[in-house]
């Protein structure tokens, strides 16, 4: 059974870090994606990362501030946030599909986790 279990949301003041983890167990995928959705609002792509080669993509809210990673032997995909702002506040879902491909579409995922609550204070 394939699981992808997201961790390392929390509250942090404007500025901080916070780093986000998603495990898969089950199969490793060829494409790992983060996306974001904040009250009110449509959910929007993060980043995204190549599995086999680690090439990585960024939404535009991200350039600069977050960097997507993985752990091979791990099964692991990481996102590290920082200069965290207000307007960052959202859930966030790590995203896994067996397809190679940039990861921009939320179509192209077959499995979602839960999500995880990252909250920025100002």
């Amino acid at each position: 059974q394939v699981q992808l279990v997201e961790s390392g949301g929390g509250l942090v003041q404007a500025g901080g870090s916070l780093r986000l983890s998603c495990a898969a167990s089950g199969r490793t995928f060829s494409t790992y994606g983060w996306f974001r959705q904040a009250p009110g609002k449509e959910r929007e792509f993060v980043a995204s990362i190549r599995w086999g080669t680690g090439s990585t993509y960024y939404g535009d809210s991200a350039k600069g501030r977050f960097t997507i990673s993985r752990d091979n032997a791990k099964k692991t995909v990481f996102l590290q946030l920082n200069s965290l702002n207000p307007e960052d506040t959202a859930v966030y879902y790590c995203a896994a599909a067996l397809s190679r491909d940039v990861g921009l579409r939320m179509v192209i995922y077959d499995y979602w986790g839960q999500g995880t609550q990252v909250t920025v204070s100002s």
